[in-house]
Parts: structure tokens; C-alpha cells; sequence
């Protein structure tokens, strides 16, 4: 499951507001804001929110023995998130 800093740096590399994210998602503002500062959320709205940051082209990468979690970008959009914006 994503972590706050994971969300915080997803939102980053996209350059996407709190407010964008939560429309994009269909969650409230609050929900998104909340969880970045350390409140727990629903299972239910971690993976709404993940789904659509991997839509967006975000890849999440888990902790590992030397690194800690964090995100990248692909090259290109998926195809599918491609496909939406034609």
C-alpha cells in the first residue's frame, strides 16, 4: 500500500494539487491532505488514489534493504491514461 511521502511525491512529479488528485480519484481534499500528514485512510481510498496516480503514469517502488520506498515516472502515459486525453 502507498505511504504519505509516496502520495506527496507522486503529486510532485505529476506538478498536481491535493484538489486535483481528489477529483481525479473521487475522493474528498480532506481525505488526500489528511493522509499526506499522517492519518490513516481507508483501504478502499489508498488503492483509489494509487490507481489513478498509475493511471497518470506513476510507478511506486517499495522499501527495499538499502532504499526506501518512493515513485517514478514512465516515459510515456500508459496507453490507457493515452487514450483518454484523445
Amino acid at each position: 500500500m502507498i505511504s504519505p511521502s509516496q502520495l506527496k511525491m507522486a503529486r510532485a512529479a505529476l506538478d498536481w494539487s491535493v484538489r486535483k488528485l481528489a477529483e481525479a480519484a473521487d475522493v474528498d481534499p480532506n481525505t488526500v491532505s489528511r493522509f499526506e500528514n499522517g492519518t490513516d485512510a481507508r483501504r478502499s481510498t489508498l488503492i483509489k488514489l494509487q490507481e489513478t496516480l498509475e493511471a497518470a503514469g506513476v510507478i511506486f517502488m517499495g522499501e527495499s534493504a538499502e532504499e526506501g520506498p518512493g515513485v517514478r515516472l514512465r516515459k510515456s502515459p500508459p496507453a490507457k491514461a493515452a487514450s483518454r486525453r484523445s
